[in-house]
Parts: structure tokens; sequence; C-alpha cells
């Protein structure tokens, strides 16, 4: 896959270090001449650019990438970028940092991101996700789709244990993606069982989770 990553500080850095070790390919785009540094990414291609200039991206052909990071420390930055990627040069993924979690609201598709991802709202999302049990908690949300990345952390005395997946009778538009058990990261099979204490991690639309709550035998 290939990936441009405007913003090549800490986070930008970070990120392109755990995609190349996935064998991505990746481009950095760095505004600031200080911050080119080959030595700390090794096998990253880097751009003296500024990615909210729409010649340079034009340049560096935008429109081969499969994804688009708009990684800066700027809300107003990561946002132009966004929205010249999805609509300039039409990459099929963009993802976004959320800096300032007053500004989250903007980042949907109206400005071309597909996933914003604000490091305050995950943090407590992972809080909730550590101490709640019983409790539906939204880790992340997908804009393109309005649908939602959700945890559900079953009692130790669900009436669903025992019960086979495929007999969850889960909302239209649901999905049961991972099952946490344990130190076991399970993809949920027909036949695979429910067990009391699972984490239950499911895509779902923002309208459909009162109704997984019920499916999921779960009092509000």
């Amino acid at each position: 896959m290939k990936v441009a990553i405007a913003g090549a500080g800490a986070v930008g850095r970070s990120i392109a270090r755990e995609l190349l070790t996935n064998a991505h390919e990746v481009t950095l785009f760095e505004r600031k001449a200080n911050h080119i540094d080959p030595d700390s990414v090794p096998g990253a291609s880097w751009i003296l650019a500024d990615a909210c200039e729409l010649s340079r991206l034009e340049e560096a052909q935008l429109q081969t990438f499969d994804v688009m990071i708009a990684a800066t420390g700027d809300d107003k930055a990561n946002l132009v970028v966004s929205l010249l990627a999805k609509t300039e040069f039409a990459v099929n993924r963009v993802v976004a940092r959320v800096n300032d979690p007053r500004n989250e609201w903007l980042f949907g598709e109206d400005w071309g991101v597909d996933v914003a991802v604000s490091t305050p709202r995950l943090l407590a999302s992972l809080v909730e996700e550590a101490v709640s049990v019983g409790d539906l908690v939204r880790l992340m949300t997908f804009r393109q789709g309005q649908a939602n990345l959700v945890e559900l952390t079953l009692p130790s005395s669900t009436p669903l244990a025992g019960k086979p997946v495929r007999r969850l009778e889960l909302p239209h538009d649901v999905a049961l993606v991972t099952i946490l058990r344990g130190g076991r990261v399970i993809v949920p099979q027909s036949d695979d069982p429910i067990e009391g204490d699972d984490e239950l991690i499911f895509i779902a639309p923002e309208e459909a989770e009162g109704a997984l709550y019920e499916a999921m035998k779960i009092a509000r």
C-alpha cells in the first residue's frame, strides 16, 4: 500500500515507522527543512513541501497514493490536506489527526476525512473500556460511512454464555468483528461460543447502538 503522510513531526515519523514495518511504501511531506531527517525513518521517501499547496501535491502525483494521513500539529492544515487529497486527487482513504477536541466536529466527509483520530477521545475511550462492564464504549468513528467501532465487555454471568456467534440476533448493519478473551484475539466464526467476560468489538452505525444493547441482553 502506498501511503502519504503530511507532517514529519514525532507523530508522523512514528506512523511512518509502523507502516514501514508492515512493508508499506511511505512518503513523508514536511515543509520545514530542518525537520527533514531521512535517518530517523529509514526506508521512507521525503519531500520538502507544504502539503497544503496543490502544486506540490501534483508534483508528487498524490493521485497514485492509496492513503493520505494528515498528521500535522495544526488542525487547519490537516483539514486542507484532507480536502485536497479527497477532492482533487481522489485518494481512497484519508485519515486526519485532530489536535484540539473542540475542532473534532469539522473532521467529517465535508472536509474529505474518512477517519478522524482524536487522541483525547481515544484515551478516554480506552479508560472507559478498561473499567466499564456492560456498557457500550465507542472507540473510533469512521466518518465516511457514519459507523463506529464500539466495544462491549460482557459480565461474568451473562445469559449469552455458551451461545454460538451465529445465534446472536444483531441489529441490521451491525457486525461482530473481534472477540477479546483473556490474552487471545479471536476472529469470530459462526460456531464459536460466547463466554462471560468476553470483550466484543463491533462495527455499528450510531442509530443501531441502542438496539445492540438490547440484542446483547444488556440493560441501559
